[in-house]
């Protein structure tokens, strides 16, 4: 294929990607946007007025980056674990690998369309969160690289388990006994500061404190970790994500099986 045809490939994946949770958006737009609207309340008002400052910012600017980071965390995963899967399960994707679509193109629509609602999603909860705090951008480009070599990321993640999913059942447990709570222990409520010296220590082999606290310097200038080593990492783990899903991708692991 040139130049040309492979272009027109990836962007008809793409849109078909975009096209499956925009006309959806009631399942895949609108909780996450609730969900959010209630973490700003009850995290943000109600608790965030007992804890006070954090950081030199009020609590509720500062868990505002990392609640923007944890939907698309959980989006751009969501998305690309749910989709491939279904392509395994109704044996769509087999047309696709037969096809002289080279399997970079496969991976990079279907991966981009995870970083397209992961964006999507993160665009929402940032319109929500100015309803309740205000934002400034400290760093442009590091606020939109991290957001979307995260979203990358993760989207690599969520292909990964859907090639490996011989069910239903197996695309939610990678999400609920290992995304979620390493999530939660990112950093996306507290600052790793406030730890222990030894749960700091066990907080830095979390990839998610990296991703939380780059976006947060991007915001609003502070950080817990470095914020060069934070990118460097998040950059590191997305290429190597990258080259073991496209490896996957080329053996037909879990899908010629």
């Amino acid at each position: 294929m040139n130049g040309a045809q492979k272009w027109v490939a990836f962007t008809t994946i793409l849109s078909k990607e975009i096209r499956r949770f925009t006309r959806i958006w009631v399942q895949t737009l609108l909780p996450p946007a609730i969900t959010m609207s209630l973490y700003f309340v009850i995290f943000g008002n109600l608790v965030g007025s007992r804890i006070g400052d954090m950081g030199g910012f009020d609590y509720m600017q500062y868990i505002v980056p990392g609640l923007i980071m944890m939907a698309v965390i959980t989006n751009a995963y969501g998305n690309v674990v749910s989709s491939f899967y279904s392509a395994k399960f109704q044996r769509s994707i087999e047309e696709l690998l037969v096809s002289p679509v080279p399997n970079h193109i496969i991976l990079l629509g279907f991966v981009m369309g995870g970083v397209v609602r992961g964006i999507a999603v993160g665009i929402i909860v940032t319109l929500l969160s100015l309803f309740f705090t205000h934002l400034s951008i400290h760093h442009v480009f590091i606020v939109i690289y991290t957001v979307v070599m995260t979203a990358v990321l993760f989207s690599l993640g969520g292909f990964i388990n859907a090639v490996y999913a011989k069910s239903f059942d197996d695309i939610s447990i990678v999400p609920t006994f290992v995304l979620t709570p390493l999530t939660y222990l990112g950093g996306v409520f507290y600052s790793i500061d406030m730890l222990p010296g030894f749960w700091q220590g066990v907080s830095l082999l979390n990839p998610i404190v990296y991703m939380v606290n780059a976006f947060r310097y991007g915001v609003l200038g502070v950080s817990d970790v470095n914020v060069y080593l934070s990118l460097l990492m998040i950059s590191a783990v997305a290429a190597g994500l990258y080259a073991f899903a496209y490896r996957l991708l080329n053996n037909g692991t879990g899908i010629r099986e």
